[in-house]
């Protein structure tokens, strides 16, 4: 397996992979619809490939997983800066056989190479696989997002009112 930088050429395999990691990720509660957002994915892959904020695996011309990152922008001023791993996604069939370590890996280096002194993600709550691969990995907890369906609090309020 080689981890390298994606061309334009793998772009069409990339967002296939990406809709398949947001449809999987529907099972651990994402509200991200999939299909949907296959023609706003392709221009943020494109971005990432040609920023050099992107790294696939390989194992010669089948594409393997891939990773995405970004170096952090704010506007306010902190004492650490931070990069992001916006998508890590590994195929199945390679999930087990280090694919992941090493996408990862390789977006914390070179997050590390253009100044980030730590490395941000997200785990879905659900994603309990997810948060095990990155905890061995070093990650902790950081912030925590918390969620309230507003719509099912709306449909007790109209019940109760009427």
């Amino acid at each position: 397996m080689d981890v390298d930088r994606p061309t334009t050429d793998d772009l069409n395999a990339l967002v296939e992979q990406w809709v398949a990691l947001a449809s999987e990720q529907r099972a651990h509660g994402s509200h991200l619809a999939a299909d949907a957002n296959r023609v706003a994915m392709r221009e943020t892959l494109a971005r990432a490939i040609v920023t050099g904020c992107a790294r696939v695996a390989r194992d010669g011309d089948d594409l393997l997983g891939f990773v995405t990152y970004e170096p952090a922008s704010s506007q306010y001023e902190g004492d650490v800066t931070r990069g992001y791993v916006q998508n890590l996604y590994v195929r199945p069939d390679s999930r087990g056989d280090g694919v992941g370590a090493a996408l990862l890996d390789a977006a914390e280096r070179q997050l590390a190479e253009i100044g980030a002194d730590a490395v941000s993600l997200e785990a879905l709550a659900d994603n309990a696989a997810a948060r095990r691969f990155y905890r061995r990995h070093g990650y902790g907890v950081h912030r925590v997002t918390m969620e309230k369906p507003l719509a099912a609090e709306s449909d007790s309020h109209s019940k109760g009112d009427r």
